[in-house]
């Protein structure tokens, strides 16, 4: 029973072994990443338009949740650039950024993409994560980022802009550079330089003080907190709030408070396509992040209970006065380094935060935007990678094709036009190619029983025969190839009697394709061919069976293509191969 209960509540698995020493690990890594997440919520939450104290929100009761279903030993949810910039795309469609309606609007979406999210992992549908290429993930992901950028320039100098594309932002900004505000700008541009400078250069300060290389680099992630002690002092030391610079504010001190999304219908069913997206890129950049840390240690990730996991977190989230969260992988990055073992450290980060929104918050009345924003600018400009662009160019020219369609319709049209126009090209691109499968005509190389590509080696063939390897399956996206690409393959061959389908890498034949064989073998045999498949595999060759297609077949379905061969073109075939098998294999074979 606890063990059938332990599948969907890993915190049954991980609890009955947790240890004192595992828990002292826990709450050293808590700190860390308590530290870390209270400028990065502040920060994402005014990203997505939201008061920051919605980011404190929405990272303690959905940490706490995941802390007992999620699978992940190491993962730190919470507020993410990405998710955050897709919040406020969607939220802006039905309201103005800090009204009523907007807040409530990203309730929606949290509670829309938590529900949906269960759903899937309630479902096991956890495998639709791979169906989401990386070179679309990758571009999106860049794109989203260089927008993000763009809309923090606005508050690193003083200028408030608005806009959810590229040419939106940079028009708003244009507009009102007239606001340009220098001692705004010194703090943003100080404080940008400075979170630049502590991701290489504050490690080895604190190595030459004397810390271990482990422990200075924990210590050197605190950088954005010493960021935003500094800058605060010095706005309230120089009187800067009332030279313009803007300041967070009052943050209501106090826990999460209870939050019912409101029923308001049209707003529901317009939060549904970006609840739908925010879903995916939430999960598929989390279950990456998690499956990476995972390997690092040998431990294991279950996409569906992640799915689970996710969805209850969000579901929280939007209960507790959040918006949409995922996996950070900073953050979870941070919490792996500095020892984290258990969700626990996750639980006890939740009680951390909470901590700093009962004594905190007054004290970040002063906290210059503009530290937020170089925060901001920092993380983002991390996840673009143009190495990976390069990459991708050179190892697929239709993968690349559909990460700059996805970089460059996200920066023109929005992040989700961006996305869908990435996922629809991937499957454009993949109907094409399965279209049109590769077809490769096969002999057999001298001395053995294997058979490759003609154009490619020197292989033994006969002209009355012509063997076929077709690298796909059959289905009705290629069947009136198949019904076209034979007679074509033989139209130049009139001396070929045989035709071999080698099917070792065709894994299904639908109804379609079945049909296009049973028309190619009456084609054939019209024209004094014979049609013979060989390597069929089993699963295969239990449908062929139960159709009529084998009895209408005019040739054969030999085991191997090597039999098919010896058997139609003895003369030409290499028979050494044979006596090589029995002298290797023996009785086995």
């Amino acid at each position: 029973m606890v063990k059938a209960l332990a599948r969907f509540l890993p915190i049954l698995d991980w609890g009955a072994r947790y240890q004192r020493s595992t828990l002292i690990s826990d709450l050293v890594a808590a700190v860390v990443v308590t530290i870390m997440l209270v400028p990065q919520s502040l920060a994402y939450a005014t990203l997505a338009g939201l008061p920051p104290q919605m980011g404190l929100y929405a990272s303690i009761a959905p940490l706490i949740v995941y802390a007992i279903f999620g699978t992940s030993r190491t993962m730190a949810i919470g507020p993410v650039a990405v998710v955050s910039l897709m919040t406020a795309s969607a939220a802006s469609r039905v309201a103005t950024q800090g009204s009523p309606e907007y807040i409530a609007a990203a309730l929606i979406l949290a509670l829309i993409s938590g529900a949906m999210m269960l759903a899937m992992g309630l479902l096991r549908m956890g495998g639709l994560a791979k169906l989401l290429s990386n070179p679309v993930v990758n571009g999106f992901t860049i794109a989203s980022s260089v927008i993000i950028a763009a809309s923090q320039v606005g508050p690193l100098i003083g200028v408030k802009t608005s806009g959810q594309t590229l040419y939106a932002i940079a028009v708003s900004l244009t507009a009102r550079l007239g606001d340009f505000n220098a001692w705004t700008a010194s703090i943003g541009v100080a404080s940008t330089a400075f979170l630049f400078w502590v991701r290489k250069g504050f490690k080895p300060v604190l190595m030459r003080l004397g810390l271990k290389s482990g422990t200075a680099a924990i210590v050197a992630k605190t950088g954005p907190v010493l960021a935003i002690v500094v800058s605060t002092l010095l706005v309230v030391g120089l009187g800067l709030s009332a030279k313009g610079v803007r300041t967070v504010g009052a943050i209501p001190i106090g826990l999460p408070p209870f939050t019912l999304p409101p029923h308001a219908g049209p707003v529901w069913l317009q939060m549904m396509l970006p609840a739908l997206f925010i879903s995916i890129i939430g999960f598929v950049s989390s279950i990456s992040v998690a499956q990476a840390l995972a390997a690092r240690r040998r431990q294991r990730i279950d996409p569906n209970q992640e799915l689970i996991g996710l969805g209850a977190s969000n579901l929280a989230a939007a209960l507790t006065g959040g918006f949409p969260i995922t996996g950070g992988f900073a953050r979870s990055v941070v919490n792996f380094d500095a020892g984290a073992e258990t969700p626990a450290a996750g639980a006890f980060t939740a009680v951390g935060l909470a901590a700093a929104a009962l004594v905190l918050t007054p004290l970040l009345y002063f906290l210059p935007v503009a530290t937020l924003a170089a925060t901001i600018v920092v993380a983002v400009l991390s996840l673009i990678d143009v190495p990976d662009m390069a990459r991708v160019w050179r190892y697929s020219k239709r993968d690349f094709a559909a990460m700059a369609a996805t970089i460059a319709v996200t920066v023109v049209a929005g992040v989700e036009a961006g996305l869908a126009t990435g996922v629809g090209v991937s499957i454009l691109f993949y109907l094409h190619r399965a279209s049109k499968p590769h077809v490769a005509v096969v002999g057999q190389v001298p001395g053995t029983q294997q058979f490759r590509n003609a154009d490619r080696h020197d292989v033994i063939t006969a002209p009355e025969v012509v063997s076929l390897r077709i690298d796909e399956s059959l289905t009705f996206a290629n069947a009136s190839w198949l019904e076209e690409m034979v007679p074509a393959t033989l139209a130049d061959r009139p001396e070929v009697r045989d035709v071999v389908l080698m099917c070792s890498a065709v894994n299904d034949i639908d109804a379609s394709a079945l049909e296009s064989l049973g028309l190619l073998n009456a084609h054939l045999e019209a024209a004094g061919v014979t049609l013979h498949l060989s390597e069929v595999k089993g699963p295969v060759m239990d449908r062929l069976q139960r159709s009529s297609f084998t009895q209408a077949l005019t040739g054969r379905v030999f085991a191997s293509q090597y039999e098919a061969f010896r058997a139609l073109a003895p003369a030409a075939c290499d028979s050494r191969a044979m006596d090589l098998s029995e002298n290797v294999f023996g009785e086995g074979i």
